[in-house]
């Protein structure tokens, strides 16, 4: 089961994966989609990998690390979370809500669209 964490429970649940190696959040939206509204890594790095493009880029993630997937309202992400963890990723999340709900819930000055 992949664990469905709000971004409001993201920092409790980046500190608790710590012990598994230094956390990730995924950000599985297109480009114009990041350039329209991005987060700053803050206790996490940060990795931009489309969705479309993950299985040929899968080589650049750690199957070690904690990932915690991200897109606009959560639909991709779990998608992208379901395919990391069937390959092996012992660590994954979905961010439940997306980006959205990060405007919502920490920083409205993330745009919404």
């Amino acid at each position: 089961m992949i664990a469905q964490v709000r971004p409001s429970q993201l920092s409790a649940w980046l500190n608790t994966m710590r012990t598994h190696g230094e956390p990730v959040v995924l950000d599985v939206r297109e480009p114009f989609e990041l350039a329209m509204a991005s987060v700053k890594a803050d206790g996490f790095e940060l990795i931009t990998i489309p969705m479309g493009v993950i299985p040929p880029r899968l080589n650049e993630l750690d199957p070690e690390r904690p990932i915690a997937c991200l897109c606009h309202h959560g639909g991709r992400s779990m998608q992208v979370a379901a395919f990391l963890q069937a390959r092996g990723f012992a660590h994954v999340a979905n961010i439940a809500g997306g980006i959205n709900a990060w405007s919502a819930e920490l920083d409205p000055g993330i745009p919404r669209y």
